[in-house]
């Protein structure tokens, strides 16, 4: 799977992303797939089949595929499952916090939190 993002008109880009919802799950979405990219390049270069992984997770390898794919955003694996794919390839798995430049928070988050 080759990940080609589609082109935008970036007046029309601007408009849909200044919606918080909508730019959260569009950033969720291409977080996902580029995740789902790097999975594979790992296996690939550890040289394993997706059968290989699949016996060491305990599972199938359409179960294998489909994470790899990363095309199912509404049932994307949890971190369970993405921590014993990194394992079963001689990989950890690292997640982080990265502060976003001029970010300001919600206003209905910063609310809940007092």
């Amino acid at each position: 799977m080759t990940y080609k993002p589609v082109a935008w008109d970036d007046k029309a880009r601007k408009k849909i992303l200044a919606d918080s919802e909508t730019r959260a799950i569009y950033e969720a979405t291409k977080l996902q797939i580029d995740l789902a990219i790097k999975l594979k390049k790992a296996r690939v270069k550890r040289k394993m089949t997706q059968e290989e992984v699949a016996e060491k997770m305990h599972t199938k390898k359409p179960a294998i595929s489909r994470l790899e794919a990363g095309d199912d955003v509404k049932n994307f694996p949890s971190l369970l499952t993405l921590i014993k794919f990194a394992s079963a390839i001689g990989y950890e798995l690292k997640v982080g916090l990265v502060p976003i430049k001029k970010a300001k928070p919600l206003k209905h988050a910063a609310r809940n939190e007092k």
